[in-house]
């Protein structure tokens, strides 16, 4: 846990793949709740505008500033190519939300430098560390 506790005291900006702007995905609850935390969130969806009040981009390499975390609400099998969007980008963390685990994809992450968290919710675990 101390791992993650270093990653999200020391992320700003949270870019969140598969931010949907509906208020019932959880998606939705857990970007909220981060930006409530203090947290930018920059909403990655091609078919959203704008989420949580911030523009949504279609795809990582459209997002004009830097990334500490790409948060990945996506399904397993998109996770390679979101990866290697987030290596390019300079993304410091890869977060897979609960139920996206991508083994070779989270190896080819952290052979680029990149910190990893694989089937973990960010939410349960920033509320877990007292909110990082």
């Amino acid at each position: 846990m101390s791992r993650i506790s270093e990653i999200l005291r020391d992320a700003r900006t949270i870019a969140v793949v598969g931010l949907s702007g509906k208020r019932f995905r959880p998606s939705y609850g857990v970007a909220e709740y981060m930006q409530r935390s203090g947290y930018r969130i920059i909403p990655v969806n091609p078919r959203e505008q704008q989420v949580l009040g911030e523009t949504s981009y279609p795809d990582l390499e459209s997002v004009p500033e830097a990334i500490d975390i790409v948060d990945i609400f996506r399904r397993s099998e998109f996770v390679p190519e979101i990866v290697e969007a987030a290596i390019r980008k300079g993304a410091k963390a890869i977060w897979m939300q609960e139920g996206v685990v991508h083994e070779e994809a989270a190896r080819r992450a952290m052979e680029a430098g990149l910190e990893v968290v694989m089937d973990r919710c960010i939410l349960k675990d920033h509320r877990r560390l007292g909110g990082a």
